[in-house]
């Protein structure tokens, strides 16, 4: 195959503190003067927004022969 290959990544995981949902509109409640809902973005603390973790490293044991 001729080309480059893509570097292989890490599975990553579903957040679990937002289930995957990194990012959210909360409403305030009313609405401006121009008549849109006014919102806020809350994100999650634990994956930055992103809703996905890194893969968690496995640590292997050297065996001694």
């Amino acid at each position: 195959m001729t080309g480059s290959t893509p570097a292989p990544t890490g599975k990553a995981r579903i957040c679990s503190n937002c289930d995957g949902f990194g990012s959210v509109a909360i409403t305030l409640g009313g609405r401006d003067r121009h008549g849109h809902l006014r919102a806020i973005t809350a994100h999650c603390p634990a994956c930055n927004g992103l809703g996905t973790v890194p893969a968690r490293r496995t640590h292997t044991r050297g065996v001694n022969a």
